[in-house]
């Protein structure tokens, strides 16, 4: 997933995230950790904790996806498969609860063969 092409105006865009991964805007509101609000209002959909979440989810979709070779099957990884060390927590879930930075640690971490 090229960042740019979520992009629109400036700011991550809900609807072209969904297209992309073949869902809802919702359904991406909801795996970021936002609210319906978030993604239908325009002041709502501009502001910092949104962005960051939309931005937050497509950075760790964005890493894990050349190992899976779809952004389908990474949005499945994202979504359902705990993650050793967290509690048999999804990246989904830690994202959801602020955590993105380490769910991007960790998968640095698989990469560079320290967690096999």
């Amino acid at each position: 997933m090229g960042l740019a092409q979520y992009a629109e105006d400036g700011f991550f865009a809900p609807r072209k995230i969904a297209a992309a991964l073949r869902t809802t805007s919702d359904e991406v509101a909801r795996t970021a950790g936002l609210g319906k609000d978030a993604v239908q209002r325009k002041d709502r959909l501009g502001s910092v904790r949104t962005q960051r979440r939309l931005r937050e989810m497509v950075e760790v979709l964005n890493k894990v996806e050349p190992r899976f070779g779809s952004a389908l099957m990474a949005y499945a990884w994202y979504r359902s498969e705990p993650l050793p060390g967290f509690s048999g927590l999804s990246a989904m879930q830690l994202v959801r609860q602020g955590r993105a930075d380490e769910v991007l640690d960790y998968i640095d971490a698989v990469d560079a063969g320290i967690h096999a």
